[in-house]
């Protein structure tokens, strides 16, 4: 049953990221979010495919899975998720160049944070995580007052509880293993996976909500009139 309950999990999260990645950028053009939100389902592939295939520490998947990781941790669920949002916030439309530039650089901390891995405990590493999770909260908690500043207080809540329940993850995830669970952590990623997968969801409806009400307010063009820009 923990096994099933791990699977299903991540088939969760798995949908959730390529499902909504893909929305992002056929609705709204938004290649940040659409992007990292597909980079995590690709994680949760690799991750369920290592899992099925024996979970051998030894597993070139296994060393994949800890790049995903370290890649969505450090910039992509931090840095790429807030200028993603700040589309609807702020009006904030980066260049091609400067969107390259995020997800190089997501690369290049995964590709370095990669190596600190279990069961050795790295206390820089894991410092950094949390910080930079605490400092993308605080900017979340702002992105669900604005959803209850237009009135989409029901998304408000579901983005606030959302974002504390990953917060709660991010947390536990290096300084409080969950008592009795086993070496892989099963427990812990089954309620990581399914608090991801959840706060991709909520995290695009609500940001339709936004981009209606900017729409409806003449802040934001709607998408034919994107459409027609570009042609």
């Amino acid at each position: 049953m923990k096994d099933l309950l791990f699977m299903l999990a991540d088939l969760w999260m798995i949908f959730a990221g390529f499902f909504y990645g893909w929305k992002f950028i056929r609705n709204y053009g938004n290649y940040l979010l659409g992007l990292e939100w597909m980079v995590v389902a690709t994680s949760g592939t690799n991750f369920l495919i290592w899992a099925l295939t024996g979970g051998h520490d030894g597993s070139v998947l296994y060393s994949i899975a800890y790049f995903f990781d370290a890649f969505s941790r450090s910039v992509g669920i931090t840095l790429i998720l807030v200028m993603g949002l700040m589309r609807v916030t702020h009006r904030y439309k980066p260049s091609v160049v400067v969107d390259v530039a995020a997800f190089g650089l997501a690369i290049a901390a995964g590709l370095y944070l990669q190596q600190f891995r279990a069961p050795a405990f790295y206390v820089g590493p894991a410092v950094f995580y949390v910080v930079v999770n605490v400092l993308t909260t605080l900017f979340l908690v702002y992105f669900s007052w604005r959803l209850w500043r237009i009135g989409a207080k029901r998304l408000a809540v579901g983005a606030g509880l959302a974002t504390a329940a990953a917060s709660a993850i991010a947390i536990t995830y290096d300084f409080f293993p969950i008592p009795g669970d086993d070496a892989h952590r099963t427990v812990f990623y089954t309620a990581a996976l399914a608090v991801w997968g959840t706060q991709m969801c909520v995290y695009y409806f609500a940001y339709r909500a936004a981009h209606d009400h900017n729409v409806a307010t003449g802040v934001e063009p709607t998408a034919n009139d994107r459409s027609t820009a570009r042609l």
